[in-house]
């Protein structure tokens, strides 16, 4: 059945996330931040390694590049914040709250990597989602995590989910016949320095606009494509 892997894993994403939530009260804002920095030295070590899936790391340097420039002058992260925010304003009083910034950095890192793409391609065209229960479990335990430090901002960043796999698994028919084994190496390695900025972001070593790089994950395959197709 097509689409029941992402149904599973925005499911572990919410259910994470009330879990995180519930546990999150119990502990003093000293253990919160120091979970949030922890996890912020282990997101930097995943984009680390996924930035290494590179073949030529030129390739995603251009894309890096160019998805700045895109991302800056279309601003997407100032469209993503509002969402947060707006979702922020209808459920929240706090002035304090961490809402938004849960939402935005947890829909982040749920939607960026190479089990999203490839597992809601393979849910798509043979109804294979054992990829995504695998992602759903990992994103589960993140969610727990990232919930008690940041809040219910994270269990939203399951509609993101929904939005972000659900339309790769009904492109997934169109998506396979173009998608070679390079490109997808080149956008995981591409997705891997913005989940390495994610990380420095969680670390509060320096404040990048990540969702502003997010082109980069397009522009990867397409100059792999590129590249093949000149003589």
């Amino acid at each position: 059945m097509q689409g029941l892997g992402t149904a599973i894993n925005v499911g572990a994403v919410i259910l994470g996330s009330a879990l995180g939530v519930m546990l999150g009260g119990r502990f003093p804002q000293r253990i919160r931040e120091t979970v949030l920095h922890s996890l912020g030295a282990l997101t930097m070590i995943l984009g680390i390694d996924m930035a290494l899936e590179s073949h030529n790391f030129l390739i995603v340097m251009g894309a890096v590049l160019l998805g700045a420039i895109t991302g800056e002058v279309l601003d997407i992260e100032k469209w993503l914040k509002r969402m947060g925010d707006y979702l922020e304003s209808r459920l929240s009083r706090d002035p304090s709250s961490t809402f938004s910034a849960g939402f935005v950095t947890a829909s982040l890192l749920f939607c960026i990597g190479p089990m999203a793409v490839v597992g809601s391609i393979q849910d798509g065209v043979s109804g294979d989602y054992s990829l995504l229960v695998t992602k759903a479990i990992l994103d589960g335990f993140s969610a727990v995590a990232f919930a008690a430090a940041l809040g219910w901002g994270v269990g939203f960043s399951a509609v993101s989910v929904l939005v972000y796999q659900g339309a790769i698994t009904l492109l997934a028919v169109y998506a396979q016949q173009i998608m070679t084994d390079t490109m997808i190496a080149e956008l995981t390695a591409a997705g891997g320095v913005l989940v390495l900025a994610i990380g420095l972001k969680l670390m509060e070593v320096k404040e990048i606009r990540v969702a502003n790089l997010l082109p980069a994950i397009v522009y990867a395959p397409a100059i792999v494509a590129l590249l093949a197709a000149l003589p």
